[in-house]
């Protein structure tokens, strides 16, 4: 019998489909059955002129002239694409008063440093001390002017410049035929999201408030199909901040004329661009002009949410915070693909190769995967929220209030409502995000112990993992009334034979992950859900590898609950987690597994083992997942083991960080990447010699990350210099420095030791090795191999360490929960 628990079929009748007929937007009764949020493509292919000449001809011409909703003549929002749009904002920015007042500040601190040495002259005798206050009033005039001039021609380059709406016609028609060519099935979105949206927008624009898309970053089509659906939606479009390193030569007018900013890719100390950013947002936000930005900075090489990103954020919630603006409306946005264009690029950037510069010919080439179907783009807005609103409810808990001046916020309690806003916009993304098919396969070809799967197995794999992802409140993407086994060939045709290999000749159909580093993109869309699941199976099976009975397998409430605080520590850089406390995450995860027979729990003076919550003495794995073979349970820990891996090798490469034996400086410095670049040698050669499970582990934002935790627990210390060009210098710090023998080998003992080894007791075990003995010897060994490559080129001693794990450890500390 199944131990799968579907959920109830809604009682409620389903939503209604959206249909955009025209310039309006109508709701009919749904075609979709069972669907508690019926979606539509808002974007079909376009007639193509070798194959329907007359319709291609028909589609161009309405977009010429602008028909019904191509004319894009009312959006709803405030007036865009008008001729003059460009000065207009231009002349905004430089008038705000933040600005003038820097700009005057600045001028003054250049005229004092001018006096101090002597550069206006001397004061002089008594009586001309009038001339010299003239020279000084001029000078600063004039240093106030060169100012002006700068902050005009910075302004010039960063603004949108939405001047013509026969461009963005012509831009979305173009766009259009591009995108959908690519995604063959269009863009989806909720019919009750967009209705809301719109809704939403109108009130919005009523009150001049700012709507400001916050989407998650995973391709550069991300900020192409939101601008797509407002633009088809009658929304007015989004000003879209953006690194200046896609502003080349052709692509970057085009896109600054659609709608996009160019910001530098790092302010440094420039006060005077800090400002000009500033008062640019607080321009956007007083006069009511959507804004859409990502919460992650970067796109996403990996397949699940990176950790907020708060340069923009922040400037977004100061002129709140200031009062300079009085509210704003937050719209969190999720965008899910079949396949991503970029997945390619991100593999080979993250086994080491250098990012490849943004120029045409870039575009140009990846361009030539338009041919290609790659299914379609799932986009989903989560509820819009006020911003003034969030600051208000966070307000008595994480700001001080004074009687005698009001609400004081200080840069403290600004970081902290900033932190908080940070991942309460990630947690919006994860609930609205829909896992598409592809992400569906790929976990399941992921999460198997056997080579291949039969398509029989496939289904039914496909349909518990659908079930689950349901359970934990997330959504599949809806595909009407299509069975599992079309939906599946569906995915296996966009995932292609690169990805997932089919075994030809047998019996059944069976499938095998092909490429199983570029896989785990799409199966890192589904990890989110089953975060607290994989760190609790993790944590058992620290006893189920052992062996043995129920009872030699059996786990105190304690150990456990100790287990997953030091992986929820190990990957609080990895994972967007619940802010509810641990201990209450804890038993719900547990309840949850044992209402699926996944765990047992038994706990004390208790005979009802599934509904009393309380008294857990111990788990262990519940008799029906034995007899199914572990397959969920192994699930849950096939999801993080690679993750347990990557953390695994960070802190076994630190054994790196140690000087070899008759090396003269004991206290060298290292360059971190190079650091960094031998840890991810390292770990491609445990993997090809069968010392680690997982080549994804040697990817490098996992060891990027698990070195981040390592500084920030104060495991090493940095040095930074001020030179931009060199990077930051690494020692290990003495409390954690190993011994060696008296032969001289790194003796397998002490703090770094003691952590890989905790680290280790999660790990997978290995078919053909055992951990400790394998560790002890070859491993240590390879270690000191590469190690010592590492000091031929070490740093001596330098002034200006840092620690900042001991500045920040405490803050991480209390967000990291399971």
């Amino acid at each position: 019998m199944s131990k799968t628990n579907p959920l109830p079929a809604s009682a409620s009748a389903p939503s209604p489909d959206l249909a955009i007929l025209g310039n309006t937007i109508q709701i009919h009764p749904s075609s979709v059955a069972n669907q508690s949020s019926p979606e539509q493509s808002l974007l079909e292919p376009y007639a193509r002129f070798r194959q329907e000449p007359i319709n291609a001809l028909q589609e161009l011409g309405l977009h010429v002239v602008g028909e019904g909703w191509r004319s894009y003549d009312q959006p709803i929002g405030q007036d865009i694409f008008y001729s003059g749009f460009s000065e207009n904002m231009k002349g905004m920015v430089m008038a705000q008063a933040r600005l003038r007042t820097k700009m005057a500040e600045l001028a003054a601190k250049r005229v004092e440093v001018e006096i101090h040495e002597g550069l206006l002259g001397p004061k002089g005798l008594e009586g001309e001390e009038e001339e010299h206050r003239k020279r000084r009033l001029a000078r600063r005039r004039e240093i106030e002017g060169q100012l002006r001039e700068v902050a005009g021609e910075w302004t010039e380059k960063m603004i949108c410049k939405m001047e013509s709406r026969y461009f963005i016609r012509s831009a979305y028609y173009l766009t259009t035929q591009l995108l959908t060519r690519a995604y063959h099935q269009g863009i989806h979105v909720s019919s009750d999201e967009v209705l809301q949206l719109r809704s939403v927008a109108a009130e919005a624009a009523k009150k001049k408030q700012s709507i400001i898309f916050l989407p998650c970053h995973r391709s550069h089509v991300d900020y192409v199909s939101l601008q797509l659906i407002c633009y088809r939606l009658g929304l007015a479009l989004p000003t879209v901040i953006a690194g200046d390193n896609l502003n080349f030569p052709v692509i970057g007018p085009f896109l600054q004329h659609a709608g996009a900013m160019w910001i530098r890719r790092s302010f440094g100390d420039d006060q005077l661009y800090t400002t000009l950013v500033q008062s640019y947002m607080d321009t956007l936000l007083q006069n009511g002009y959507n804004i859409e930005c990502f919460v992650e900075g970067g796109r996403s090489r990996t397949g699940k949410l990176l950790q907020p990103k708060f340069g923009i954020l922040s400037f977004l919630l100061e002129s709140v915070l200031s009062g300079r603006v009085e509210d704003a409306i937050v719209c969190p946005v999720s965008t899910q693909y079949d396949k991503v264009i970029e997945v390619d690029s991100y593999v080979s950037e993250l086994l080491g190769q250098p990012k490849p510069k943004e120029d045409l010919a870039g575009f140009l080439s990846a361009s030539s995967v338009l041919s290609l179907k790659l299914g379609r783009v799932d986009v989903r807005f989560h509820e819009p929220w006020s911003l003034r609103g969030f600051i208000d409810e966070h307000q008595s808990r994480l700001v001080h209030k004074s009687p005698s001046v009001g609400t004081m916020y200080d840069a403290s309690l600004k970081r902290r409502l900033l932190t908080t806003l940070g991942y309460k916009v990630l947690s919006d993304i994860n609930a609205v995000s829909v896992v598409m098919p592809t992400a569906l396969v790929g976990t399941v070809l992921l999460t198997l112990r056997g080579r291949g799967v039969g398509k029989h197995e496939l289904v039914r794999r496909v349909n518990w993992l659908s079930d689950r992802v349901r359970a934990q409140g997330g959504r599949v993407a809806h595909f009407a009334n299509s069975t599992t086994v079309s939906v599946i060939d569906k995915a296996l045709e966009v995932l292609g034979p690169k990805l997932v290999g089919r075994v030809e000749g047998l019996p059944e159909e069976t499938y095998y992950a092909e490429d199983r580093f570029q896989l785990s993109f799409y199966r890192n869309m589904t990890i989110h859900l089953f975060v607290s699941q994989a760190l609790v199976c993790a944590a058992v099976y620290t006893k189920v590898k052992l062996g043995g009975g129920p009872e030699s397998q059996r786990m105190s409430y304690r150990e456990l609950y100790d287990t997953v605080f030091f992986l929820s520590q190990l990957f609080r850089a990895e994972f967007i987690f619940p802010t509810t406390p641990l201990e209450e995450n804890l038993r719900t995860t547990l309840m949850g597994l044992e209402r699926d027979r996944v765990l047992s729990c038994f706990r004390r003076d208790s005979d009802d083992v599934v509904s009393s919550n309380d008294n857990i003495e111990y788990v262990e794995l519940h008799p029906d997942e034995r007899a199914s073979g572990r397959e969920d349970f192994d699930f849950y820990a096939f999801l993080i083991w690679p993750f347990v891996e990557a953390s695994w090798l960070g802190a076994i490469s630190l054994f790196m960080l140690v000087p070899p034996r008759d090396y003269p400086d004991q206290e060298a410095w290292l360059d971190l990447k190079t650091v960094q670049d031998k840890a991810q040698l390292l770990g491609k050669t445990l993997y090809h010699q069968g010392d680690l499970s997982y080549f994804e582990a040697v990817n490098k934002e996992a060891l990027k990350n698990a070195f981040s935790r390592s500084e920030e627990e104060g495991i090493f210390q940095t040095t930074r210099s001020r030179e931009a060009k060199a990077g930051p210098k690494v020692r290990l710090d003495a409390a954690w420095m190993p011994a060696r023998d008296a032969e001289g080998r790194l003796k397998p003992e002490g703090k770094l030791w003691e952590l890989c080894e905790r680290i280790s007791q999660s790990r997978r075990e290995g078919k053909n090795r055992r951990d400790g003995a394998t560790v002890r010897t070859r491993v240590l060994n390879l270690v000191e191999v590469v190690g010592a490559e590492l000091f031929a080129h070490a740093v001596p001693e330098v002034e200006g360490v840092q620690s900042k794990g001991s500045r920040r450890r405490k803050g991480i500390q209390t967000r990291a929960q399971l």
